[in-house]
């Protein structure tokens, strides 16, 4: 049975999945009217979630580089609605959305509902603290630009109080420990390393870099990056410590406070910023959501169509949906990456396309092309696998850094297409010369 051209897609999370898919949607229904288009998000702009590391270290302005969502919504023919989803009615097919407060806490928008033929839930994730203490109170997860932001701000100022105290800086004033030894926290680390050089040379001429600022990754794993293979994992690790970034390896944090990270073992970390990248989970207003089937990571389960098991109205996709992936073996499941997400939201422009039209629904199948690590300017590597070699290739430097880059240019392709991208990439090589390589406010 094919559906009314007044069918209603909400698509809630405006991540590198949900803001690529409302745009594919809003560009292929929304501009013919063949169906309405929604994008729900509780911020106001996008960034890529893997450059939130180059904010927080600031080798990257993030006015540079957020997409306002009510200005790509004009430009592809979808609304946008600003809020955080809390809840869901099936019987009434609704979602709730929490009040929008302002900077001071007055509200801004109140407490809504929106209606919907089809839900698409694409809320990403965030960090997991498994309840270890100290760390709601001491340490910041890079979740969201907000996140990255104060981190920074954090940094600077350290950096301005030490530079400028009648004392010399005091050990592990400047200390940063990294809990965590996946992608975010290597890449965090190398970036550090060099926006706190780049920092002294901007006048803080009493901060020693090799002297004053150290580094740490604290991971439980006896190795970093425990996800990857180990020619990557051990690659980065000997990056690393040419970088002089203490790796504490094997070791499980049991508290965090001012003073820094303690482990199992006994031993302690001084640091004054603290950044947790140990785990993460989907939000908690989805677990068990309106009865909806979550795993003990909040994750909604969904079947290879990415509907949910008990609803098939509802569509779920990118980190905070538990997708099985057979092709890895009995009860895998694929991978919270932003090439999944992106491979997902492409299969769902097919699948709103047949369900439109009363068709059957196609099935995903995880397609892993590799993973690439970037240590700023000094390295990436990674493998790259599936259709773009035959096998798994190891690779590193510039050929490496090459397709690292072009990960994110395919994004902003699949947002604004060939034209933007090339204009907008020459704009930022001239202006690049003239502005400072990192934020210094």
């Amino acid at each position: 049975m094919t559906l009314s051209s007044n069918h209603h897609v909400v698509i809630v999370g405006g991540g590198a999945g949900g803001l690529e898919l409302a745009t594919r949607l809003g560009d292929k229904f929304g501009r013919k009217g063949k169906a309405m288009i929604t994008l729900v998000d509780k911020a106001p702009t996008h960034l890529w979630k893997p450059l939130l590391h180059e904010v927080a270290a600031g080798s990257m302005d993030l006015d540079d580089h957020e997409l306002e969502y009510l200005a790509q919504a004009r430009w592809h023919h979808f609304k946008f609605r600003l809020g955080a989803m809390e809840g869901l009615s099936r019987v009434m097919k609704e979602i709730y959305l929490a009040p929008v407060l302002d900077d001071e806490g007055v509200e801004l928008i109140p407490r809504r509902s929106i209606k919907y033929d089809t839900l698409i839930i694409a809320v990403g994730s965030v960090s997991n603290d498994f309840g270890v203490p100290g760390v709601k109170e001491h340490c910041i997860a890079l979740d969201t630009q907000a996140d990255a932001t104060l981190f920074h701000k954090k940094l600077i100022n350290a950096c301005i109080r030490a530079a400028t105290q009648e004392w010399s800086v005091g050990q592990g004033q400047l200390n940063v420990a990294i809990i965590g030894g996946g992608a975010t926290g290597v890449e965090l680390a190398a970036e550090l390393h060099n926006t706190t050089r780049e920092l002294a040379a901007y006048g803080l001429d009493k901060i020693d870099p090799d002297r004053d600022v150290k580094i740490s990754i604290i991971e439980a794993a006896p190795r970093v990056l425990p996800g990857l293979p180990e020619e990557i994992s051990h690659a980065v690790q000997r990056e690393l410590q040419t970088l002089d970034v203490g790796l504490h390896l094997g070791e499980r944090v049991t508290r965090v406070d001012n003073n820094g990270v303690y482990t199992e073992s006994g031993g302690v970390i001084p640091a004054r910023l603290v950044v947790w990248a140990a785990g993460i989970k989907a939000p908690d207003f989805l677990k068990n959501i309106n009865g909806l089937e979550t795993n003990w990571a909040n994750q909604l389960i969904v079947k290879p169509t990415l509907q949910v098991t008990r609803d098939e109205d509802i569509f779920a996709f990118g980190d905070c949906a538990a997708c099985p992936w057979p092709e890895a073996g009995e009860g895998k499941l694929v991978p919270p990456r932003a090439q999944a997400a992106h491979q997902q939201a492409s299969m769902l422009v097919k699948s709103i396309a047949n369900r439109l039209k009363g068709k059957a629904l196609p099935v995903y199948r995880y397609r892993d092309f590799g993973s690439l690590v970037n240590l700023g300017k000094y390295s990436t590597v990674g493998n790259l696998m599936g259709g773009l070699t035959q096998g798994d290739l190891f690779v590193q430097g510039y050929m490496a850094r090459f397709m690292y880059n072009s990960l994110y240019k395919m994004h902003l392709y699949a947002l604004h297409g060939f034209s933007k991208v090339a204009l907008d990439t020459i704009a930022r090589l001239i202006t690049r010369r003239t502005e400072p390589h990192v934020k210094l406010h």
